[in-house]
């Protein structure tokens, strides 16, 4: 039986040219970057390319650039290193419903620290309205921290219009790029954002290795202690070859990213198609927004069909989807998200996230789009 993966936006395989790219540094270079015999230098050189890379990428400073584990480490680091370098001035955090659980768990720590946190409502799209960001605001304000694209169905905020709100306030802005990056165009020099968080095996980079631009302004306090590397911010000897990966991941992107964007959009509509055509469009009901999205996620669902139910028998067909974002896809509770959205039951109870990304073609969608449609059928028919 083929297998088929649809679950990109958990993570995705790591491209060929970004393992090729990272050999070297298990094997053959191996020096710690902080030596300053020939070895270090030489890994010095590496993450100073590397940096440059991304950095250009997203339009920064490559000294804006500080290398974490992945997202969720990026996150945390913005969101407390935010609130302890600001907490004489106040103890007031902004965010939404519906960001992914690497913020959402962070400001419920936070509350538990002190801090008075302020959680959104979104639309029944995914959206907030940008005027609900501003009124929230008060003077003891000190991090906004709204998410770029939302992991589970792939609704696009409104980042530069809430950045616009918090810049002209003086209050720093935080946003998780996790799901954008390669998707979205980015551009820091012009963007109104203080931080944002990057993680490289959402975008065939290698897992363990994510990014936080810090604007220039920025105060920010470190989670860790220990050592002088990434600028006292991220101490710890660095994973040389995981940004050698990352960075090699950014500059496939740079020379791909319009052909991607287009593909993907390709198989996204392919699968919406092919599915209400079989099923109807009350019986294969698309969650999100319907422009303001980013091309690889597709939530959607199969009333009647319980998740649970449609994972367990996408997963005997050789399919790999999932309930909504991977680090709680083990759970059975219906997706925060959905709640957010404020979907009938119906709907939240049903909903499967399709993902796509390297490696996924138009024929994969037809054929799994008749497994899918032979599925619902069949336990409906039950």
């Amino acid at each position: 039986m083929m297998f088929t993966y649809f679950d990109h936006a958990a993570t995705t395989p790591v491209h060929p040219e970004v393992v090729e790219a990272m050999l070297p540094h298990f094997t053959q270079s191996f020096g710690n970057a902080s030596s300053t015999h020939s070895a270090g230098r030489e890994a010095r050189a590496v993450l100073n390319r590397s940096r440059d890379t991304i950095a250009s990428f997203i339009g920064c400073a490559p000294s804006q650039i500080i290398f974490t584990s992945g997202g969720t480490e990026s996150d945390n680091l913005a969101l407390f290193g935010a609130a302890a370098a600001r907490k004489s001035i106040g103890n007031h955090i902004i965010t939404t419903q519906s960001e992914h659980h690497a913020v959402l768990h962070a400001c419920e720590q936070l509350e538990l620290q002190g801090y008075e946190v302020t959680y959104l409502p979104v639309d029944r799209t995914g959206r907030v309205n940008v005027r609900d960001v501003e009124e929230a605001i008060r003077p003891d304000t000190i991090l906004i921290s709204v998410m770029f694209a939302n992991n589970e169905v792939g609704t696009l905020q409104p980042i530069r219009e809430i950045g616009a709100i918090a810049r002209a306030k003086g209050i720093p802005f935080h946003v998780d790029a996790v799901q954008a990056l390669g998707t979205q165009p980015i551009d820091l020099s012009s963007l109104p954002v203080d931080l944002m968080s990057f993680s490289a095996h959402k975008i065939n980079g290698p897992k363990g290795i994510g990014a936080l631009y810090i604007a220039k302004q920025m105060k920010l306090q470190p989670l860790f202690y220990g050592g002088n590397q990434e600028r006292k911010r991220r101490p710890g000897t660095e994973n040389v070859a995981g940004i050698a990966g990352f960075a090699k991941a950014v500059q496939i992107l740079r020379e791909e990213m319009y052909e991607k964007q287009q593909n993907l959009e390709k198989l996204r509509i392919e699968m919406v198609t092919r599915l209400q055509a079989l099923l109807g469009q009350e019986q294969a009901v698309v969650n999100g927004h319907p422009a303001e999205r980013v091309p690889h996620i597709l939530n959607i669902s199969f009333p009647g069909v319980s998740t649970e139910t449609m994972l367990m028998n996408l997963d005997l067909e050789g399919i790999a989807a999932a309930s909504g974002s991977a680090c709680t896809s083990g759970s059975l509770e219906v997706s925060h998200v959905l709640k957010a959205m404020r979907l009938e039951d119906e709907i939240t109870r049903s909903a499967i996230r399709f993902s796509f990304g390297l490696g996924n073609t138009l024929e994969e969608i037809g054929a799994a789009a008749r497994k899918i449609a032979t599925i619902v059928d069949r336990v409906r028919n039950a």
